[in-house]
């Protein structure tokens, strides 16, 4: 059994369909891309996965178990959920390492439970992995978008889940911010210890050369899924955006592949 698997999901709402008849499976080993235009399903697709939302038809199940049977509070801090406007509930008072620390119980604030020195130790050296140790004690307010983001991707570490799931991590980032989150996310991949990994973006220029597998979505339904070197194609782009697009494919990295893609 996959670590998720979706069968004919679907999710209506006030008559529309959202998401279509989705079939997905996450087995370990895999990390994932999910990919597609603005408005075709990817952030509900990635708040179903995450426990967020619960679909109006089909099954879901994670680790072994089908949603409906299962406390989904306590289910809920084995995933890591990381989604663009995460920052944006976070008090900007708070530290780095304050704000990783309370993912240990899912929570927003460090008051509401107690933490042992070992649960403050980890926090520490999970920003520290992610290139921002030494801001640990710096207020989440005065940090970069992208000091932000790597910190918000140690805190979806914290508990070591079982699934990662990021939702646009790279929005608002600049170039430099970016290259350095897809460099953690290629770190995270390739890590035989990481559970796997969903990635919810719309620009090929943000796979990590390390992930294994797409899943596009047009419209609420999928185009395609399997393996990245299967299923993404120049092709595949046109459909999934509407224009005419030409792929590239650079292999100059010593990491591996990267994709670019511009209108033909």
């Amino acid at each position: 059994m996959g670590v998720l698997e979706l069968h004919d999901v679907s999710l209506r709402r006030d008559g529309r369909a959202i998401l279509d008849g989705i079939d997905w499976t996450i087995d370990d080993g895999e990390d994932w891309v999910v990919l597609g235009a603005n408005g075709c399903g990817k952030t509900t697709l990635a708040r179903i996965a995450a426990l967020y939302e619960h679909p109006s038809e089909g099954t879901l199940d994670i680790f072994g178990q089908r949603l409906g049977r299962f406390d989904v509070r306590e289910m809920r801090t084995r995933v890591a959920f990381v989604s663009s406007a995460m920052a944006d509930l976070v008090r900007p008072a708070l530290t780095a390492a304050e704000i990783v620390v309370c993912a240990r119980f899912a929570a927003l604030e460090p008051w509401w439970h107690r933490y042992t020195e070992a649960d403050h130790a980890r926090a520490r050296a999970l920003l520290a992995d992610q290139g921002v140790g030494d801001l640990a004690d710096r207020p989440f307010g005065q940090l970069s978008s992208g000091e932000r983001q790597r910190t918000l991707l140690a805190r979806a570490l914290m508990n070591e889940p079982g699934l990662v799931l990021l939702d646009e991590p790279n929005a608002g980032l600049d170039l430099g911010g970016r290259e350095e989150l897809v460099d953690r996310l290629d770190a995270l991949a390739r890590d035989p210890r990481s559970a796997p990994v969903v990635l919810v973006t719309h620009h090929v220029e943000e796979i990590p050369a390390a992930f294994t597998h797409l899943l596009a979505l047009k419209e609420g339904r999928v185009l395609a899924r399997g393996p990245i070197r299967d299923t993404l194609t120049a092709e595949l782009l046109t459909e999934c955006f509407g224009i005419d697009l030409a792929l590239v494919r650079h292999d100059g990295a010593a990491a591996g592949p990267r994709w670019s893609a511009r209108r033909a």
